[in-house]
This record gives structure tokens, C-alpha cells and sequence, in this order.
């Protein structure tokens, strides 16, 4: 059976816009384009596209993930093997966490005591480290500091105040959408004029200099977890932010 870009969108989660760029950049093609111009998916389309949602799911970043399918020795039967047992241990985490979170509510409740090393059992411990690398690569000494000032600024913070928050970024991303759709640059004023609000709503949390900003916006290219944020806004989002970001900095930051 063949798929349009819009069943296959339907069926698959995956934005029609987002199709369209994987097949731009040549991570996943039709298996043929018809006479109206229309790109249509066979089976082995679908399965590839399986593949790249569990890489992404995973955290690789798509050039790597291109790299990966393109390689001569790709195996999918080993693939998913490999992604069954990331999942599984996944999931034994999970279990392991909610776990934890039962004991120290009846910790709290005095139903149960719990020991002190207890309350760590299941958090990832590399993944830890991993949040630690990024933040002292690119905001060095100043991280603690930064942490410290937004949980203290937060600390009386109710469910409105993240809420709004969280509305006023998904604002600034869905116009920012809009920008890259356009094919404005990260210097055109609509552009920076949606930064200055994304700069301000950063400024919440903690002092924003011109050097935690551009650590930022390096942060958001290269860490996982942000990519994928802002890559299911839109493909180009993390780039695009990050450079807009750099432009305001660079102009508007000391």
C-alpha cells in the first residue's frame, strides 16, 4: 500500500512539514514522486521512518541517525533488538523510580522509614553526569550559581506561574515557527523582536549576561533532550534559535 505525505503524517505522528524535511535533507525519500507531484511511501519507507523515531526517541541527532541508515552493514532486525533492550532497561528504570516514589511518600507520611540512600534508587547516575558536563562546559563556575537563583526565584512559584510560563514560550516558538517557514534570517527584526521576548521570559529564572545566553543557545544545539524540544517545533528550530539567540546577544549583551 502507499502512503501520501499525508496519510503517512496521519498514521505516523510525524508532521507533513517534518516529511518534507527528511526528505530535503535525504534522511528519509519517497519511493517515488507521482506525475502530480505528490511523494509517496511503500512499506519500506514506513519501516525506515520507524527506525529515525526510534533514534530520536533515543536522542541521536539526525545527521547521526542519517549516517547510521546509509551505512552499507545497517541491519533493522539488529537495530530493533538493540532499541527492545535500550527500552526495556528504560522502563526497568522507570519502574525502579516509581518505586522509590511510593517508599518516600509513605516516608513522609511516617507509614514507612526509609533510609537516606534509598532515595536516590533509580535515577540515572550517567545522565547525571551528562547534565553536569553540559552545564560546566558552557557555563562553567557560574552554573551552581545560576541553579541556586532560579529555584530561588521559582520557590513561590504555583501551578499558574508555570503554566504561563510554558504559554509564552510555546507563543514565541510557534512565531519563531513561522519566521523559518518564511525564510526570514536569525538578524531580521521580526525575528529578533520574538528573542528580546524569549531573552526576557530566560531573565525569570536567572541574570542573563551576553555569555550565559550564548552558552544557551549552544546548549540547545547540542544537548539531546533540547534538540529534540525543538526539532518536534520544527526541524530547523534548533539552529535556527540558537544563531537568532547568538545575533541578540552579540548586539544587545554585555
Amino acid at each position: 500500500m502507499s502512503y501520501t505525505v499525508k496519510k503517512l503524517a496521519k498514521i505516523s505522528g510525524v508532521s507533513k512539514r517534518t516529511l518534507h524535511w527528511y526528505d530535503e535533507i535525504g534522511l528519509l525519500k519517497p519511493a517515488h514522486y507521482g506525475a502530480n507531484g505528490y511523494r509517496y511511501y511503500e512499506e519500506e519507507q514506513l519501516l525506515l521512518l520507524q527506525q529515525i523515531l526510534f533514534f530520536r526517541e533515543l536522542g541521536f541527532h539526525l545527521n547521526d541517525i542519517q549516517s547510521m541508515l546509509n551505512s552499507t552493514d545497517f541491519d533493522k532486525v539488529r537495530a530493533l533488538s538493540a532499541h527492545k533492550q535500550t527500552l526495556e532497561e528504560t522502563m526497568n528504570r522507570t519502574q525502579e523510580l516509581i518505586h522509590t516514589i511510593d517508599k518516600t511518600i509513605l516516608h513522609l507520611t511516617g507509614e514507612q522509614t526509609m533510609q537516606d540512600k534509598d532515595l536516590y534508587a533509580g535515577f540515572d547516575l550517567e545522565k547525571q553526569k551528562e547534565y553536569e558536563q553540559f552545564l560546566a562546559k558552557y557555563y562553567g563556575t557560574v552554573a551552581e550559581d545560576l541553579i541556586h537563583e532560579s529555584k530561588k526565584r521559582t520557590l513561590q512559584w504555583d501551578k499558574r506561574d508555570w503554566e504561563d510560563v510554558k504559554q509564552e514560550g510555546n507563543e514565541i516558538y510557534k512565531a519563531l515557527e513561522v519566521c523559518i517557514d518564511k525564510g526570514l534570517n536569525s538578524e531580521a527584526e521580526e525575528v529578533q523582536a520574538l528573542i528580546h521576548k524569549h531573552y526576557k521570559m530566560i531573565e525569570r529564572f536567572y541574570d542573563v549576561s551576553k555569555d550565559v545566553y550564548v552558552g544557551l543557545a549552544q546548549l540547545y544545539c547540542e544537548h539531546p533532550d533540547f534538540r529534540k524540544y525543538y526539532e518536534a517545533h520544527h526541524p530547523k528550530m534548533a539552529e535556527f534559535i540558537a544563531e537568532a539567540m547568538r545575533v541578540y546577544a552579540h548586539k544587545n549583551l554585555v
